[in-house]
C-alpha cells in the first residue's frame, strides 16, 4: 500500500429481524488495508435510486416509523406487515449494506501499479455499499471521471446511463427500430431522450403530469404522450404510428399501462396492416417491466393480438449478457459524455443521518420525478 489508509468509517446498514422490524442504521465499521490490486475511495456522493431504496426499507411501513440512537449513530425502527415477512425471508437477521453506486477520489492503493495509478483521481464505482464514508474495491471496477468532473457530478455514472444505454442495445440487439418508455420525464429519461437524438432514434415518451410534458419538450422531445390526458391511448397510437415503435421499458411496472402499450403497438399496427389476420399483428411487440414505481398488479387486456411479450430486465444481467468488452464501450462512452449526455440533476444533498430522519424519507422516498438526492457520507 502506498499511502496510511484510514482503519474505520461509518456505513448505513439494513436490517429484517424475524420479530417483524425493520431497522436502519449507521454503523462504525473496521475497514481491511486495500489488496494488491484494490484502492480506497472516500465516497462523497452517492445517489439514492428507487433501486436502493427497494433494498433499504424492504416491505416495512416507513410512515410508523421511530428513531433511537445518537446524532451521530441514528437507529430507525419501522413494523413490517406479518402478511409480507414472506418475501423478506431472506434477509432474516442479515445487516445488508446499502446503496449501488457513488463517487469520490481514491485515498490509498494497493501495490499493483494499475491501483497506484488511481491514486488522487476521482473516480465512480459501482459495487454496492456505497452508502459509506469509504470503500475498498478492486481498481478495474473504478471508472476515471473527467479531471474537471466533481464526486457529484460522476456519482450516477452507472445505473441510469447504463440502463439508458442498454435500453438502446437491447432495441437494437432484439430488431427493434424504435423504443417507448414511462416516467419518462426523470433522470434516466432525460438521459435516453439525450441518447436518442443524438443516434437518430425515435422515442416516444409517457409521462403522468402536463408540467412533465413541457419539461420534455424543452429538452428536444418529438413525441410526448401525458397518462393522465382523456385522449392519452389516442395520442399514444398516433406516436406508435409515426416512429413505429414496438419496443418498451416500463418503470411503473404495476397498474394498466404495459397492457396498454402493447394495445396501441397493436392498434397502430393493424391501421397500416395490407390483410385482415384474426390472430392479430405478426410483428412481435414487446414491453419490459424494469421498475416498480407502481406496486399494484400488472393488468391487462389481452387485445393486442398473438405476437407480443411482456417480461422483466434488469441493467446488472443485461451487461452479463453482453459481456464485459461490450459494457466497457458504453461505460467510455458514459464519461466521455459525463457533463451533456448523462448530466444528472438533484434536488439536494443529504448526510447518511438525515437520510434516517423520517421528515427526509417522505420526500426523497416519494419517488417522485425532480426529487432525486444525493447522499455525501462526510456531511455533517
Amino acid at each position: 500500500m502506498t499511502t496510511t489508509a484510514p482503519t474505520a468509517g461509518l456505513q448505513l446498514r439494513s436490517l429484517v429481524k424475524p420479530s417483524g422490524e425493520l431497522e436502519l442504521s449507521l454503523q462504525t465499521v473496521t475497514l481491511s488495508p486495500p489488496g494488491q490490486d484494490e484502492v480506497m475511495v472516500r465516497i462523497e456522493a452517492s445517489p439514492i435510486n428507487p433501486s436502493d431504496i427497494g433494498l433499504l426499507f424492504g416491505a416495512a411501513d416507513i410512515s410508523s416509523a421511530r428513531r433511537s440512537g445518537t446524532p451521530a449513530e441514528p437507529i430507525l425502527t419501522a413494523p413490517i406487515a406479518e402478511a409480507a415477512m414472506g418475501s423478506m425471508a431472506g434477509r432474516l437477521n442479515v445487516s445488508l449494506p446499502v446503496g449501488n453506486e457513488g463517487a469520490g477520489v481514491v485515498v490509498a492503493a494497493g501495490a499493483s501499479a494499475d491501483a497506484r495509478a488511481l491514486l488522487g483521481k476521482t473516480v465512480a464505482v459501482l459495487g454496492g455499499a456505497m452508502y459509506a464514508q469509504y470503500r475498498v474495491l478492486p481498481a478495474d471496477q473504478c471508472l476515471v471521471l473527467p479531471p474537471d468532473a466533481t464526486p457529484a457530478e460522476g456519482a450516477s455514472c452507472f445505473v441510469n446511463p447504463l440502463t439508458a444505454l442498454g435500453m438502446v442495445e437491447t432495441m437494437r440487439r432484439e430488431g427493434h427500430t424504435a423504443l417507448v418508455h414511462t416516467a419518462a420525464a426523470s433522470n434516466l429519461g432525460q438521459m435516453l431522450n439525450r441518447i436518442c437524438q443524438q443516434d437518430g432514434i425515435a422515442l416516444v415518451n409517457i409521462v403522468r403530469k402536463p408540467d412533465q410534458v413541457a419539461v420534455l419538450k424543452s429538452i428536444g422531445a418529438q413525441y410526448v404522450c401525458d397518462s393522465s390526458s382523456a385522449s392519452f391511448l389516442q395520442d399514444l397510437t398516433e406516436a406508435l404510428i409515426a416512429t413505429g415503435a414496438t419496443l418498451a421499458f416500463d418503470a411503473t411496472g404495476g397498474g394498466k399501462l404495459a397492457g396498454q402499450i402493447l394495445g396501441c403497438m397493436e392498434a397502430a399496427l393493424n391501421r397500416t396492416a395490407k390483410a385482415y389476420s384474426r390472430y392479430g399483428s405478426t410483428t412481435h411487440k414487446q414491453v419490459y417491466l424494469y421498475g416498480g414505481l407502481d406496486t399494484r398488479p400488472t393488468e391487462f387486456i389481452r387485445n393486442f393480438g398473438m405476437a407480443w411479450g411482456m417480461g422483466g430486465w434488469l441493467l446488472f444481467p443485461f451487461l452479463q449478457k453482453i459481456g464485459p468488452q461490450a459494457a466497457l464501450t458504453l461505460k467510455q462512452r458514459v464519461a466521455a459524455e459525463l457533463k451533456t449526455t448523462f448530466a444528472s440533476h438533484y434536488a439536494g444533498e443529504l448526510s447518511m443521518a438525515e437520510a434516517l430522519q423520517p421528515e427526509w424519507i417522505a420526500v426523497y422516498g416519494q419517488r417522485a420525478t425532480g426529487a432525486k438526492y444525493l447522499i455525501n457520507p462526510h456531511r455533517r
